[in-house]
């Protein structure tokens, strides 16, 4: 595994596990899985409903915690500082844990000012060792970077190879943080597994057209978090760190960037609806 090493000296692995959209059953099975293959960074949140199947597996795989990189992510719903911090001591609880290691504000959405305020509490205290957002447009990024006390460690946003976040990661590594993707597969989207580009490269390399997506983004200085509920696919997942994509690879694959969401626009205020009232 290789590490990034956020803006607070913490070291993160640049490839970890994602668990969204697993139900609680599902999940307890997958993360030891992952975890039995090689990953040490699961990524979770309020939302998903399954913290506490990431808890129980986090208990029974035999992996020291320190060894481990947990990640979670307040809901809208839990917006604002009172509610914030209840909501962080329940994910605490729900991964029966002593600490997380990076808590995300999930959405731009609701008191997220009051939100991240909990989380710095929290980051104080020493029982969250970084914390950061994921959603936030270049706008909204720049505007909390430019009021808290923490600067926020990482941005997890959607980026793939048709929506490569390119202006998007300029304004991360000015503020000096970390670009982390989420859907590196774009869900499978436009014919994703069977890209002529990914896998003409693939073949060079003897690799998968999800390996070169994946190994695209790790060359472009982007955390990522794939998910599969197969172990074997969960293998080839995080089996990129022995090859590398030339000059001419990454100019292919740069080339298939359609710099759009392939998912929703927060700035379409029907999303913005939708998603506030998501519990």
């Amino acid at each position: 595994m290789e590490y990034v090493t956020l803006n607070n000296g913490i070291k993160m692995p640049k490839l970890g596990y994602g668990v969204y959209q697993l139900s609680n059953e599902e999940c307890e099975r997958c993360v030891l899985d992952a975890i039995s293959v090689g990953y040490r960074s699961i990524d979770t949140a309020q939302s998903y409903g399954n913290e506490e199947a990431v808890g129980n597996a986090i208990n029974k795989c035999g992996v020291p915690r320190e060894e481990l990189f947990i990640t979670t992510k307040v809901w809208i719903t839990n917006g604002g500082y009172e509610k914030a911090k209840e909501s962080l001591e329940e994910s605490l609880r729900k991964l029966q844990t002593e600490y997380i290691d990076l808590c995300l504000i999930h959405q731009p959405f609701n008191d997220y000012y009051g939100t991240y305020r909990a989380m710095e509490e929290a980051y104080k205290e020493g029982w969250i060792r970084a914390i950061g957002v994921s959603n936030f447009y270049p706008d909204r990024l720049v505007d909390l970077c430019s009021f808290v006390e923490v600067k926020p460690a990482i941005n997890q946003v959607e980026t793939h190879i048709f929506q490569q976040q390119t202006a998007a990661h300029e304004y991360m590594e000015k503020y000096g943080v970390q670009h982390e993707s989420w859907g590196p597969f774009a869900e499978g989207r436009k014919d994703f597994f069977t890209n002529p580009v990914l896998n003409e490269i693939g073949k060079k390399h003897d690799k998968s057209a999800a390996q070169v997506a994946l190994r695209f983004l790790l060359q472009s200085d982007v955390v990522v978090i794939p998910k599969s509920t197969h172990k074997e696919r969960m293998e080839e997942n995080i089996n990129v760190f022995d090859f590398a994509l030339d000059a001419s690879d990454m100019n292919a694959i740069r080339a298939l960037d359609e710099k759009e969401s392939l998912f929703f626009s927060h700035y379409d205020p029907a999303i913005a609806e939708m998603m506030i009232k998501l519990h």
